[in-house]
């Protein structure tokens, strides 16, 4: 940001300052133009997508594809469950949180063990943890498929993960660490779409309205962004195809572009390789432990991709772009 400074001017040539101011003032108006005519990455993203030869060759044909896909969400069938998708959405997300609760409880004897003589935190702060923990996610798990006190619910099952990861030790596990960064991404869609379908109670209240907005906007934005991170080492050990559909659904997602496309692509990809590689069922002890938690894992942030598919990708995206231009 350029800073001017004012001058000095002699009485002897005003005429001619004048001039000179009339030509500063232009020269300010159009340093003020450029100024405005700055745009973000979405813009310029955008400025290309309405090129009049892209959009015949490439664009046309993508979105003609695209919209016939999305168009099978309209059949009957699909139509009846409509008004049950952010329920099932809701309940997919909150599953994780509902299967740790239960096996803390189910394993709690070799949970105290470990975290006592491994992680050698004191017995009573163990116990504590434990009990405060699979009491937290419970209760917020059911707060929030209820849809009650949705922002308390999401920010204790948030502090849950976070609190998890460190006592158990698992921060250090890349892998890990990003399947939490994808849970907390849903969650985080959760609470947008509980912003938006309340936003009808702010009406008389046009400034408060826009605060709200805004907030829904933001998360939506974040929690779009974050369920997507889990993508990135999912799809290094799996086959070519599925490695550029779900680097191409990711990025779609990230940039709110076609996000309703994306967001059932991925959520087919997710469904898909949940059934076939973590089918829990089929082992014993031990390694079924550790697939059940990532099965349960997927289908949270399965449920944050289906809520997407709901509530769409929010202000911060090129979908709504395309609408104002």
């Amino acid at each position: 940001m350029s800073t001017f400074r004012g001058a000095n001017y002699n009485n002897n040539n005003n005429n001619n300052n004048n001039g000179n101011l009339n030509g500063g003032s232009s020269n300010f108006q159009r340093l003020g133009n450029q100024g405005n005519t700055k745009k973000s990455p979405l813009d310029k993203i955008q400025a290309v997508l309405n090129d009049e030869n892209f959009r015949k060759n490439y664009l046309q044909k993508f979105e003609n594809f695209t919209d016939r896909i999305e168009s099978y969400s309209d059949l009957p069938i699909f139509e009846l469950l409509k008004p049950y998708t952010p329920l099932i959405a809701r309940l997919l997300i909150v599953a994780t949180f509902y299967e740790d609760s239960i096996r803390i409880v189910s394993q709690w004897k070799d949970q105290v063990f470990y975290l006592w003589n491994y992680r050698h935190i004191p017995y009573f702060l163990v116990l504590l943890f434990l009990s405060l923990i699979s009491v937290t996610m419970i209760i917020s798990s059911s707060m929030l498929i209820l849809r009650k006190k949705i922002v308390y619910a999401t920010s204790a099952l948030i502090i849950t993960v976070v609190l998890q990861a460190f006592v158990y030790g698992l921060v250090s596990g890349f892998t890990f660490v990003l399947r939490n960064i994808s849970v907390i991404g849903g969650l985080l869609i959760a609470l947008g779409d509980s912003i938006v379908t309340s936003k009808g109670t702010f009406g008389l209240l046009p400034e408060l309205h826009n605060k709200t907005s805004d907030m829904k906007n933001f998360i939506l934005l974040t929690g779009r962004i974050l369920i997507v991170v889990m993508f990135v080492t999912f799809s290094i050990t799996k086959n070519w195809i599925t490695v550029i559909l779900t680097i191409f659904g990711t990025l779609l997602i990230s940039i709110g572009y076609k996000t309703k496309f994306a967001s059932i692509l991925l959520l087919l990809i997710l469904f898909f390789y949940n059934i076939t590689i973590n089918n829990y069922w089929f082992y014993k002890k031990g390694k079924r432990d550790f697939l059940k938690y990532e099965f349960y894992q997927n289908l949270s942030i399965m449920g944050g991709l289906l809520l997407t598919v709901n509530t769409g990708a929010g202000k911060h995206s090129l979908d709504e772009k395309k609408k104002i231009y």
